[in-house]
C-alpha cells in the first residue's frame, strides 16, 4: 500500500501515536508532499525546538520507505479538479489540504491524516485513524 502522510499525521507520528505508527509500518512506500515539508519546517521555525526536529526530518525523509513528492503537472490537474469538485459543494477546505489531497489522488494512494475534513474529496482514499 502507498500512504501520503499529512501534517497532522506526521506530527503524531513523531509523538508516538501508535495508530499512526502502526499505519506507516504497514506501508509499502510512503510520499512526504512538498506541501507538508514547507509547513512542517514553518512550524519548526515558530518553535522552540527547530534544529532537533529538522535533525528528526531529515531521518526520516533518509529512509527508503520514504519519498518526497514535488509538485508536477499531474498533482496540479488533481488540484484543481478537487478545487472545482469542492466549490460545487460549497465544502472549501484549506488549499493547502487540497494540494495535499492532490498528492494522493495522483499517487494513487491513501492519505494519512487525522483531519476529517478531506472525507469530502470525491476518489480520495483516506486512512482511519
Amino acid at each position: 500500500m502507498k500512504l501520503v502522510l499529512d501534517t497532522t499525521a506526521y506530527s503524531a507520528l513523531m509523538r508516538g501515536d501508535s495508530n499512526v505508527a502502526f499505519a506507516v509500518r504497514s506501508a509499502e512506500q510512503l510520499f512526504v508532499p512538498a506541501t507538508v515539508l514547507g509547513e512542517l519546517l514553518y512550524g519548526f521555525r515558530m518553535g522552540s525546538r527547530m534544529s532537533e526536529n529538522r535533525q528528526q526530518l531529515q531521518e526520516f525523509l533518509s529512509s527508503p520507505y520514504v519519498s518526497f513528492k514535488s509538485v508536477d503537472e499531474t498533482v496540479c490537474e488533481r488540484y484543481a479538479l478537487v478545487m472545482q469538485q469542492l466549490r460545487k459543494k460549497g465544502r472549501p477546505i484549506p488549499s493547502n489540504d487540497v494540494w495535499i489531497a492532490a498528492h494522493a489522488l495522483a499517487e494513487g494512494a491513501d492519505l494519512l491524516t487525522l483531519d476529517s475534513h478531506f472525507q469530502s474529496i470525491e476518489g480520495l482514499s483516506v486512512r482511519d485513524l
